[in-house]
């Protein structure tokens, strides 16, 4: 990263929130399409997965919420809207579409959430903001793909919500590493706290 660059971000956007009371972790779009080499949106993002499933582990220890989410689409797209139009790959995400599965390594489990949605964030037209609200969650811990999609749509969704955002760089994964490196600066100096899987894992084991 330019040094001009990170001191000019400095002077406006160096503030850190920290984590909250009671966090719930989200894992936005870990599907088959993304370790498919076959699939038109293959991103090669296993570290990112691993890294999840990591931090799912040691939430679930700890009675952290765990929400999973997917895209699922009419056979037709139209629920889907501009978004379907726009971005092709999107028919990876039709309903019973192989590449729309769970990879190998996440199984949802029977107390966790799993929420379907239709367009980039994990909030937009979805029930999980009032989920997160009745459990009284105050802190949205970020994992997903891709960084630079919904990932990214889903924390400024969160932060406009009114909870403390927190993106896991570590667990966070795009197509190349250019837009993946400048959503995580994005989101570090407006929308949320950009963490490494260490400093979430020790997060959570203070809880």
């Amino acid at each position: 990263m330019d040094a001009d660059l990170k001191e000019n971000y400095a002077r406006a956007y160096d503030n850190r929130i920290g984590f909250g009371k009671k966090p719930a972790l989200v894992l936005v779009d870990f599907v088959q399409a993304y370790f498919e080499p076959s699939s038109p949106l293959y991103a090669g993002v296993d570290a990112a997965l691993q890294s999840a499933l990591r931090i799912r582990a040691a939430a679930r220890v700890k009675g952290v919420p765990v929400i999973i989410t997917g895209v699922v689409l009419h056979p037709t797209g139209l629920d889907g809207g501009r978004f379907f139009q726009k971005a092709k790959p999107l028919a990876s995400f039709t309903a019973g579409n192989p590449l729309g599965a769970w990879p190998a390594g996440l199984v949802p489990e029977a107390d966790e959430f799993v929420i379907s949605k239709q367009y980039p964030s994990a909030f937009f037209g979805t029930s999980l903001a009032p989920l997160l609200t009745s459990m009284g969650v105050d802190n949205v811990v970020l994992t997903g793909l891709t960084t630079s999609g919904c990932v990214r749509a889903s924390c400024v969704d969160a932060m406009s919500h009114g909870f403390i955002t927190t993106v896991v760089a570590d667990a966070c994964g795009d197509r190349h590493p250019a837009p993946h490196e400048a959503n995580l600066f994005d989101m570090n100096a407006k929308y949320a706290d950009v963490v490494s899987e260490a400093e979430v894992l020790d997060f959570i084991a203070t809880l």
